[in-house]
């Protein structure tokens, strides 16, 4: 299955902001690790964001890039804009998920509890996170001047091999890979990052165009 913007995660390129932290080698039982809690710290108090994303996803026979624009907006709103086709979309409202690729007789909607209900790294973008009580055992490694997080999202093991997030050593999010049981694989990058940026409620609207039914369903892959 195919873990689309909707549905996942995604998270974002974050420009560093504080002090770089260095990880602890040797944690006491029960001491909070310094590297989640500083992910956690940089996310929980972005307000609003808007970057360029680039998706790569393989499996299923498909080997398919999808690039656009992410917009956010708490609580609960996000808005992806896709590229190519020009007025594909996926809109977060706050209430439900709006699925709508131009040319289509009907947008799809679900409710925004169930996408939070399926895929628990949909939180990481909007701030709703404690990485610690997200992940099963997470592994952090040393990565270039950076770290490399990694571990099965909780209560999706039957789904999700395995859950990697490339951050800074200031806790932003640089790349997101999540590698799914049956061997898809999703990444996510972004770039020109803009965060607590003035953002209008419209742009988490969506009215569907003139002769287009609303279906209510599940995610589409």
């Amino acid at each position: 299955m195919h873990f689309t913007p909707c549905l996942l995660l995604a998270v974002l390129i974050g420009v560093p902001t504080g002090t770089p932290i260095s990880h602890a080698q040797s944690l006491k039982p029960g001491q909070p690790d310094p590297i989640l809690r500083k992910v956690d710290e940089h996310y929980n108090h972005l307000s609003s964001l808007r970057a360029s994303y680039s998706e790569h996803y393989t499996g299923m026979g498909m080997d398919r890039t999808e690039s656009g624009t992410l917009l956010l907006k708490k609580p609960g709103r996000m808005r992806w804009s896709y590229n190519t086709p020009v007025g594909k979309v996926f809109i977060l409202d706050g209430k439900f998920g709006w699925f709508y690729t131009p040319g289509d007789n009907q947008a799809t909607r679900i409710d925004a509890k169930k996408l939070d209900d399926l895929r628990s790294p949909l939180r990481f973008l909007l701030g709703y996170t404690q990485l610690e009580k997200e992940l099963e055992k997470p592994v952090i490694t040393p990565r270039g001047s950076g770290y490399r997080i990694a571990g099965t999202p909780k209560g999706m093991s039957q789904r999700v091999k395995l859950l990697s997030l490339a951050v800074t050593s200031s806790g932003a999010i640089e790349s997101m890979k999540i590698e799914e049981i049956d061997g898809a694989v999703t990444e996510f990058t972004f770039s020109a990052m803009q965060e607590n940026i003035p953002v209008r409620d419209s742009d988490f609207t969506f009215t569907p165009p003139a002769g287009v039914a609303v279906v209510d369903g599940i995610a589409p892959i």
